[in-house]
């Protein structure tokens, strides 16, 4: 057995204990899509944009994360927590979720206009996860590969019992019903100065250093090209956040490359080892990985598992 890493404080063992399942099952279509990093780096700031519409969770990020002094560290803990749900063992992807709720229990306070929020109210924590969920699956379905109508419904199915560990109470079954939410909660959509400052910090570079600016500049305006027309609206963002080809093919490129090489050591493909099936098992055909999931040692959990 290898020792725990440790994932910005959590000690996470993707590899361990050989054969514990994970929440969703390996030949799911959640387990394809996390695996990309460009991804889930353009879903995500997606999801935040599209938060920060609404002024009481753009008060709760802003007021009590460490996301404009540390959005490196903020965006890694948020990509843990994502990838622990997905890929690790049970009992970690339980134990980081339960964290991350008592953490979410302390977030409450008031909007610059005196509306009181707290982090755990319902309508917020399904908007959250909403977010999160539409924003991967469309920045994979536009950046990386399409998926089929039946591959989508597939996705939200798969993440609604992960989403309810959260307290997510209005799980999403298709793109349709983001898009019914949305609608409801538009009235409370606003531009902001936060959302300029927020996109101003993922184009400098600081969410992760070690990618060159340019590239930065153009995966911001991947996110922005992602978002619902009404959203972009509703938060002003502009031409000056057209995504242009260059920049289309560049993020293309980057995510069709990571979607090809298997990263060792990576959650997807300790994942992968710990339930008997080879590290790049999400890199092969999709023949070969039916193949190897029928002759895996370890019989795979289906995705129920975590109900």
């Amino acid at each position: 057995m290898t020792d725990s890493k440790s994932y910005l404080g959590w000690k996470i063992d993707f590899a361990n204990p050989p054969g514990e399942p994970a929440l969703v099952a390996p030949d799911s279509v959640q387990w394809r899509v996390f695996k990309n990093p460009v991804a889930l780096g353009v879903g995500g700031v997606a999801a935040v944009l599209m938060e920060f519409a609404d002024a009481r969770i753009r008060s709760g990020v802003w007021d009590h994360s460490t996301y404009k002094h540390d959005p490196l560290g903020r965006s890694q803990r948020t990509g843990v927590a994502a990838m622990v749900g997905v890929y690790g063992p049970q009992s970690a992807a339980r134990r980081v979720i339960q964290g991350v709720n008592n953490m979410h229990r302390r977030v409450a306070g008031q909007t610059p206009d005196g509306e009181s929020y707290q982090a755990l109210d319902t309508e917020l924590l399904d908007w959250v996860s909403a977010t999160a969920g539409y924003g991967f699956l469309k920045a994979y379905d536009r950046f990386v590969a399409r998926l089929s109508p039946e591959d989508k419904r597939r996705y939200f199915t798969e993440g609604a019992p992960i989403a309810r560990l959260y307290g997510v109470t209005a799980t999403l079954r298709s793109e349709a019903d983001f898009l019914a939410m949305m609608q409801k909660l538009s009235h409370r959509f606003e531009p902001h100065p936060i959302v300029r400052e927020f996109l101003g910090i993922i184009e400098s570079g600081r969410a992760a250093p070690g990618v060159p600016r340019f590239l930065h500049r153009a995966l911001a305006r991947a996110a922005v090209s992602i978002l619902p027309p009404p959203a972009r609206e509703k938060l002003e963002l502009g031409a000056e956040y057209d995504l242009s080809p260059l920049e289309a093919m560049m993020v293309r490129a980057m995510a069709v490359l990571a979607e090809r090489i298997p990263v060792k050591g990576s959650p997807p493909t300790e994942a992968a080892m710990r339930l008997g099936l080879p590290w790049d098992f999400l890199y092969r055909k999709p023949a070969d990985r039916q193949r190897l999931l029928a002759d895996a040692p370890t019989a795979p959990a289906p995705s129920r598992a975590a109900s």
